[in-house]
């Protein structure tokens, strides 16, 4: 797949804090890439330099092997910031009709979309209630809806599901599957790692500024290694991170993974775990995305955390 977004070496700076610190990734046609990190890290800025909000200090950001900059640029991007941007007093309808018009879109044009997403985002019967008269989750729904309605090429989201319910949170993860499949390209910015790694193709993962991981997400789970347990069970799981040979654990309700010691065995992590638990999965494979981010910038948090006491 060719690469239809580039940027390189970005840096941002406000005041004294460089909040982007020479970043560089590139973004494959008709792919989900997740732009990944805790809150702070520096995705939101470098999102706003890739659609022009602020202007990169040094660096370049090109689409399609040009300077990502102007109105054909524009036009050809879908960005949902993090931040709502909706008009409050503005009837749902209404405000959908005036955004699309801004992209370029006649009334006209646009009408029998919008039926179809109102239809697909179960907001049909709130058509005429003003915006500050929705909860969050369908205020989030009806941004989604005006960043996908001009029919984009580059679709661009700021922590997408925030605010959604879990129903919705599927609903939309299904939608940008879909999307991704029909050929649109999607940069996906959260700091939701489990939501990143059902959705995305590829991952870049920014810590302090730079990036600090990117690649396939199959290609940076592999590298990880596959002496990972993944267990789903009915029972109390806490002992399992006391069983010899279980490096670490990350335990959670019914679930746990557990890293494995070199030349472990699983099959006695098992044995042990049947004679307490009811075993409702257990395969060995890479770790999570999410153990890896704690891998990967968790120690160094940690250390910054602990200094500043």
């Amino acid at each position: 797949m060719s690469e239809i977004l580039e940027v390189r070496e970005v840096v941002k700076t406000f005041d004294s804090v460089r909040a982007v610190d020479g970043v560089s990734f590139t973004v494959r046609r008709g792919t989900i890439t997740g732009l990944l990190g805790r809150n702070g890290a520096g995705k939101t800025t470098t999102i706003r330099m890739i659609t022009g909000i602020f202007m990169p200090d040094s660096g370049s950001i090109e689409w399609r092997s040009a300077s990502a900059s102007g109105a054909a640029f524009r036009d050809d991007i879908g960005y949902l910031p993090e931040e709502r941007g909706l008009y409050k007093q503005m009837k749902l309808v209404e405000q959908l009709l005036f955004l699309a018009e801004i992209k370029g879109k006649k009334a006209s044009q646009v009408r029998p979309a919008i039926d179809r997403w109102l239809e697909r985002f179960e907001l049909t019967d709130k058509r005429d209630a003003k915006l500050e008269e929705l909860s969050k989750g369908n205020q989030q729904k009806v941004q989604l809806i005006a960043t996908l309605l001009h029919d984009p090429e580059l679709i661009i989201l700021d922590e997408p599901q925030s605010g959604l319910d879990p129903v919705n949170m599927v609903l939309v993860r299904n939608l940008l599957r879909e999307l991704r499949d029909e050929g649109r390209t999607i940069l996906l910015s959260t700091h939701m790692m489990g939501e990143a790694e059902k959705m995305a193709d590829d991952i870049v993962l920014i810590h302090r500024g730079k990036v600090v991981l990117d690649g396939s997400l199959e290609e940076v789970r592999s590298s990880f290694g596959h002496n990972t347990l993944h267990l789903d069970y009915d029972g109390d799981g806490a002992f399992l991170a006391e069983l010899p040979n279980v490096s670490h654990a990350t335990i959670d309700n019914h679930a746990a993974e557990l890293t494995l010691g070199d030349n472990s065995d699983p099959q006695r992590i098992l044995e042990a775990a049947m004679g307490r638990l009811r075993i409702r999965r257990f395969e060995v494979g890479a770790p999570s995305l999410e153990e890896i981010f704690i891998e990967k910038v968790g120690a160094e948090t940690l250390a910054a955390e602990e200094a500043e006491r």
